[in-house]
């Protein structure tokens, strides 16, 4: 049966907000949906069958919600508004989490990562793990950042094992920071983005933002610190015993790790495993489990994490 429904737009005076860029995130919802989509004066119309406008209803609320609170709708917002109102999930699009310095919205936009996120938020400890492209280290660093710039923190200390991924890097020349720096890639990538080059250069001059290896964590207390350790797959029990017990007061700690790619020479064993085992069942601490579901880079790298894990 076919029906017609019409959403006031109210409170929205920048349009491109939530239609986006000739009208894209509208586009999207009809040829998802199979509805038609057009705005009317200070309405938008949605025709089709009844079913798939109800949905498209939904997400049109959600979006807009958002839009009406300053946002700037993504495809990837409708991505997951569509893919919510499939499994009738109508809760409200996930808040920003943070504006990159290029002013681009932040937001988990999978399930897996708004439970990430949320544990973050709530515990002291969490463990994500999960495969690439499931946005552990982005989400993990893009809170660091958060906390700091809301002075939850005084600093952030980011650690990774220098572990080469089945490559030898041979003799590496220059100072303890430009050593490891091939390691830290992904992190300082991240922060790039969140910060501009000379802010992240005053906190690495001021200490406020510390990059250091793993082996370099011993004998240490981290305290008002937001601690994330990357790659911690690629740690054994006794390194991640080491590493979680640097914990100090009123800080917080991530550590992040995909168990299927682990880098480790023949005979050393992961200890995140273990670790996410052990430590799950104590207050204050979460494990959060992501999957093909939560990929969130190019379409085809969920197909190839799912052919991996065959």
């Amino acid at each position: 049966m076919t029906a017609q429904r019409s959403i006031d737009l109210g409170e929205l005076t920048d349009r491109v907000r939530l239609f986006g860029e000739f009208d894209r995130n509208l586009s999207a919802i009809e040829s998802s949906l199979d509805v038609a989509v057009h705005a009317e004066g200070d309405r938008l119309l949605l025709a089709g069958e009844d079913s798939a406008v109800a949905r498209a209803e939904q997400v049109v609320r959600r979006v807009l919600e958002a839009a009406v609170e300053g946002a700037h709708i993504t495809p990837d917002d409708v991505a997951l508004a569509l893919s919510d109102a499939r499994v009738d999930r109508s809760a409200a699009l996930p808040a920003t989490l943070l504006r990159s310095h290029r002013g681009r919205e932040v937001r988990p936009r999978t399930s897996g990562q708004r439970r990430f996120v949320r544990a973050i938020d709530e515990c002291t400890l969490t463990f994500g793990i999960g495969p690439a492209g499931t946005g552990k280290t982005y989400l993990a660093v893009v809170m660091a950042v958060r906390a700091l710039k809301r002075r939850d923190v005084a600093r952030i200390v980011l650690s990774r094992p220098a572990v080469e991924a089945g490559e030898r890097l041979g003799f590496l020349p220059g100072d303890l920071r430009e050593k490891f720096d091939p390691y830290m890639r992904p992190l300082f990538d991240v922060l790039g983005e969140m910060l501009d080059d000379t802010a992240v250069n005053k906190y690495m001059e001021r200490g406020t933002l510390e990059v250091a290896p793993l082996a370099f964590m011993r004998g240490r207390t981290l305290s008002d610190s937001f601690v994330i350790l990357d790659e911690a797959q690629n740690a054994t029990d006794d390194q991640l015993k080491m590493f979680l017990t640097r914990l100090g007061s009123g800080s917080k700690m991530v550590v992040t790790g995909d168990v299927t790619q682990i880098d480790l020479p023949m005979g050393q064993r992961s200890g995140l495993r273990s670790a996410a085992n052990r430590l799950g069942s104590i207050d204050d601490v979460a494990v959060v489990e992501l999957d093909e579901s939560d990929v969130v880079r190019h379409p085809l790298v969920a197909r190839i994490v799912r052919a991996y894990s065959l």
